[in-house]
């Protein structure tokens, strides 16, 4: 995972912190080693050895909750896909608000 050249570059980067930590190199060697800062080396080690490999991993984060459900969103795409007057819809093209507006009042 440290040298993967398909892993993603801030899991490569966590990785490599970790795998510097197991030869018993200190963090402010693994910082200039690696280019991270201090804090960031300090975080990912201690998280790696709290959690494991799970730890490297990003945690969830915060922000608005959807505004709408899978099925509603799968929706709208499989009408944006159909012409809109093959949807019933008067319009000769969609534009961006027009499918979602439309499955809107088709599923109160």
């Amino acid at each position: 995972m440290a040298y993967g050249q398909k892993t993603e570059h801030r899991l490569r980067m966590r990785a490599q912190v970790v795998l510097h930590a197991a030869h018993g190199r200190s963090n402010a060697r693994i910082a200039r080693e690696t280019g991270l800062h201090l804090d960031t080396v300090r975080t990912w080690r201690n998280r790696f050895a709290a959690l494991g490999l799970t730890g490297l991993a990003d945690r969830k984060r915060s922000g608005r909750p959807p505004r709408f459900t899978a099925l509603q969103v799968a929706q709208v795409k499989a009408l944006a896909c159909r012409l809109p007057f093959d949807a019933g819809a008067p319009l000769s093209h969609w534009s961006c608000p027009e499918p979602a507006r439309e499955a809107m009042a088709r599923d109160p």
